[in-house]
């Protein structure tokens, strides 16, 4: 019997809803030791009921062992945040889940919840997922490589910039039917499709577990995002893995592809082959009615010196479209134009870029995709 213990609880969904499982382990407050390891595959559910089925697991198991005092874990913002009284519970899904939970939490003299940052929750994710890959007939995963150390300090310190930068989390939008088919998507407005919803979801879950993302006081980071409801769903996402707020900036809004909007690459070709091929190589031309890079380019540079001016030396995440977030690298590279045609973002990847109050910038990612494997 052990009075005191912690409870790492943890949920995914791979397509959200899509194939879902939990994973929950129970360690000793004191030592760390291992007392318990729940998983299981939950059929299609979503992140937030694998989330919290991973909880009810954890204190289950903690009851079991005898324990009096916990404490929960979890990097999972919307469970911690609605457990400690702080959030409504306003999806009919969760609220049993989330009862089922309070009436466990009544069995111990005192249980209480703390946010942690992904990369702290490893053991639970890990669970949660062997419970997904054992549910769907997923081989396990090959060992891990070894960590290689590198050394992460500030850029100022061989870069010469001075003071405390704006860091910007460059996320763009997932999936939509006009991506699928490959066609130029500017001012039209689709939403995303279940699989651009499951990737939002991955990228929020792995957003909010990035260090320096959520504040020592847990306040959530200002998430601003292009108008547009690919970006608004995709930021919304965000907003509920951190406890965020989404507001828009029309600054970050795709290009106005004019006529050319909804036609694949090769349909704009063969509609208007010698502007299109003028528009491949020259920022200043524009599709017949649309707006040239440049344009976009003077745009997307407003927006930000607005968004350093009023969050200087702060961390937010900025979720946009291809052509924006490209430029707010060009901007943070001090790149010519030609970066436009040559730089490649996927859907729902991530960029970081840091703006220095002396006009000094630094990209430390682009276009990275390990929250979609």
């Amino acid at each position: 019997m052990t009075d005191r213990v912690v409870v790492e609880a943890d949920g995914g969904s791979r397509g959200n809803p899509g194939p879902a499982g939990y994973g929950a382990v129970v360690k000793d407050a004191g030592t760390g030791a291992v007392l318990a390891e729940r998983h299981e595959y939950l059929g299609v559910a979503t992140n937030n009921v694998a989330e919290y089925s991973g909880l009810v697991a954890g204190l289950t198991a903690a009851a079991e062992l005898g324990a009096s005092t916990v404490d929960v874990r979890m990097d999972s913002k919307l469970v911690v945040e609605q457990m400690s009284g702080r959030w409504k519970i306003k999806h009919a899904a969760l609220q049993p889940l989330a009862a089922q939970a309070a009436e466990l939490a009544g069995r111990f003299d005192r249980v209480g919840y703390g946010w942690i940052p992904r990369a702290q929750n490893s053991h639970a994710d890990r669970l949660a997922n062997l419970a997904m890959d054992e549910g769907t007939g997923k081989p396990p995963p090959a060992p891990a490589p070894k960590t290689i150390a590198v050394d992460r300090s500030s850029p100022a310190r061989w870069t010469g910039a001075r003071g405390t930068p704006t860091k910007l989390f460059l996320l763009r939008h997932g999936q939509t039917e006009m991506s699928v088919d490959r066609r130029y998507s500017g001012r039209g407005d689709v939403p995303l499709t279940e699989y651009g919803r499951g990737q939002a979801a991955a990228a929020a879950k792995r957003l909010a577990g990035m260090p320096g993302l959520i504040g020592e006081d847990g306040t959530p980071p200002p998430i601003v995002s292009s108008p547009l409801t690919r970006a608004m769903q995709t930021a919304q996402a965000v907003a509920d893995a951190t406890g965020g707020r989404v507001e828009t900036h029309p600054g970050l809004i795709e290009t106005d592809f004019g006529e050319w909007e909804g036609m694949t690459f090769t349909e704009a070709a063969q509609r208007d082959p010698d502007l299109h091929r003028r528009w491949l190589g020259d920022p200043s031309s524009a599709p017949p009615g649309g707006e040239s890079f440049d344009v976009v380019y003077r745009r997307v540079e407003a927006a930000l010196h607005e968004l350093l001016e009023q969050h200087a030396g702060r961390t937010l995440v900025l979720v946009s479209h291809v052509t924006p977030i490209k430029t707010l690298l060009r901007i943070g590279l001090d790149a010519g134009p030609s970066l436009l045609f040559r730089l490649h973002l996927d859907l729902a990847s991530l960029s970081i870029a840091e703006f220095y109050p002396d006009g000094n910038a630094s990209v430390r990612l682009v276009n990275d995709l390990s929250h979609l494997s």
